[in-house]
């Protein structure tokens, strides 16, 4: 009966540690395209997200198959530190050349695309400044009715109550002031006149 073999040599783990160095190179270069995508098109803060979390999924199906092709299925966390020193190297060192060498590139290719349909953007010219009159107007037509279907109190730069000049009410007297002129009529009915 054989017995299959449950433990690594330390020749082993050497050997699948450097690996996962190696896997994390491969998980860096995947980075790089992320940048690259990052770099051509702009992206806003969810979408950025959506990527990174998409990334980090893959990177756990990276791992996962690493561990099932190289590890008889066996997870280990040297792996991921692997893979994490591997990721790091490659970022800080040939990462941060090829994204350089990418963004001159991409300007150059962004220059040169100008000058190329830079005399488009003259041809263009005249009708866009024709159309942009044209859709202005019709925004305008389309603007005017809905203002004046405003009503008013949903204004608040409108209400009347946040106006100052109608904070004090001109023909009603005060609580306050009632009660202290009722009182002195009152004191004044009580007191008995003197000669």
């Amino acid at each position: 009966m054989t017995v299959p073999e449950t433990f690594f040599s330390v020749s082993e783990e050497l050997w699948l540690f450097g690996l996962s160095c190696a896997a994390g190179v491969f998980v860096g270069a995947a980075y790089d395209v992320l940048r690259v995508l990052r770099m051509l098109l702009p992206h806003n803060s969810l979408l950025t997200a959506a990527e990174d979390i998409g990334f980090l999924a893959a990177y756990a199906v990276l791992l996962t198959a690493f561990s099932n092709a190289a590890a008889r299925g066996e997870m280990r966390l040297y792996f991921v530190i692997g893979s994490a020193i591997g990721f790091t190297l490659y970022f800080f060192t040939l990462g941060r050349v090829v994204t350089a060498v990418l963004r001159k590139l991409l300007a150059g290719l962004g220059a040169a695309l100008k000058v190329i349909f830079s005399p488009l953007k003259t041809v263009f010219a005249l009708p866009c400044k024709k159309a942009m009159v044209k859709f202005v107007g019709n925004l305008q037509i389309i603007v005017k009715p809905l203002k004046k279907i405003k009503i008013v109190l949903l204004n608040r730069r409108v209400l009347l109550y946040n106006k100052m000049a109608n904070k004090k009410r001109k023909n009603v007297k005060s609580v306050a002031e009632k009660n202290e002129t009722r009182k002195t009529e009152e004191k004044r009915s009580v007191q008995p006149r003197t000669r």
